[in-house]
């Protein structure tokens, strides 16, 4: 049975298969603002036959960008530019996710190309951090962040609330928050890098109170009928698995209740050195626990690009929606080929018929 290529519906919005384009930064933006190469990217990969496309990391604030050449949605300016992305996504027939966020301590750094490296506070394009403490991550990014004042978390909180306003006037039907990855709402909620002594600190009440917070707010302004997720971080590999677990899971069932309609599933990369057991699906176990303690749909990503391994992951009810990255960089046709090697019938109309009319006729 394909079941990666069954429809799913999360609230008034139905995907046409359970493959997911997970965001990737292109880090090619010109102060947050998109330009050809990002609606080249998004248009190419959704005609390829995804359900649903997230834009990139979108920066809510200027000091929340991870390189000087994410995108943003801080201003009114950079509304246009992701409105043609939309528009592009849609027209290939797949549904139109962003993801909002803020870097935290991890902003400010170089482009991985570039070296992936703090850039100093002195440097023409680098700028000074700021995160729940001052407290650095240490590697490539040693530079210690401000701590937040209680007017700043107020301030980046409202800058997730205007960013999805300006998602939705762009177009965009679903939206991610970016809780992963040790930026910033990760680095509230892990106690590797929260050490405040006030309402943000200490317990996961306190550690967990900007991101249902800032969910709560978002929730006020994004449509009730548009579905609202969020990218988190649930196990560090820290050796404190199922503490860590067990927390995210709590927290999880606190953000269905105050509006999130989804979780999608990954890793904390809060502190460098870890053991990240890499290999196929190794997060569909983690994500399948999330999915059926916290009693919300989940997605998940890392090492399950095989398409025997995402459709095995959906027919074992681990996750709702796999997100395929990598895979769609190398090709952007990935849906054309997994409907091929999973013997989805006719794989040639998941193609726009510019391309699936040839490649069937001439087989």
């Amino acid at each position: 049975m394909t079941a990666l290529f069954t429809p799913f519906t999360l609230k008034s919005v139905t995907l046409r298969n359970r493959i997911a384009v997970p965001p990737m930064c292109q880090y090619s933006a010109v102060d947050g603002v998109t330009n050809d190469w990002h609606r080249a990217h998004y248009a190419s990969i959704a005609r390829g036959g995804a359900g649903l496309v997230i834009v990139e990391a979108t920066a809510v604030t200027p000091e929340g960008r991870i390189t000087p050449g994410c995108a943003g949605l801080w201003n009114d300016e950079q509304v246009a530019g992701m409105a043609a992305i939309a528009g592009a996504i849609k027209a290939a027939g797949a549904v139109a996710g962003i993801q909002i966020g803020h870097a935290g301590r991890k902003a400010s750094a170089n482009r991985p190309w570039d070296g992936n490296a703090h850039i100093p506070n002195d440097a023409p394009d680098g700028w000074q951090t700021i995160a729940p403490s001052a407290l650095a991550f240490g590697g490539d990014l040693p530079k210690v962040p401000q701590e937040m004042t209680l007017d700043d978390i107020a301030r980046v909180r409202q800058g997730f609330v205007d960013a999805a306003r300006r998602a939705l006037a762009a177009g965009f039907e679903w939206l991610e928050l970016h809780f992963a990855h040790g930026y910033l709402a990760q680095s509230f909620l892990s106690p590797h890098s929260n050490r405040r002594d006030d309402q943000y600190g200490g317990d996961l009440d306190g550690r967990g109170r900007f991101l249902l917070e800032t969910l709560a707010a978002v929730r006020e302004v994004w449509p009730q009928h548009l579905p609202l997720t969020a990218r988190m971080g649930v196990i560090e590999y820290d050796g404190s698995d199922e503490e860590t677990l067990a927390e995210s899971i709590e927290l999880t069932r606190r953000m269905r209740e105050a509006g999130l309609d989804m979780l999608n599933v990954s890793v904390n990369f809060t502190v460098p050195d870890v053991k990240i057991p890499w290999g196929p699906g190794f997060l569909a176990p983690v994500a399948k626990r999330v999915k059926n303690e916290a009693g919300l749909p989940v997605a998940s990503s890392w090492y399950i690009g095989d398409p025997q391994v995402a459709n095995q992951a959906v027919l074992d009810e681990q996750m709702d929606l796999v997100m395929i990255g990598r895979e769609h960089l190398a090709d952007p046709h990935y849906a054309f080929r997994a409907a091929k090697e999973l013997g989805v019938e006719n794989p040639f109309a998941i193609l726009p018929p510019q391309y699936g009319w040839w490649l069937e006729r001439y087989r």
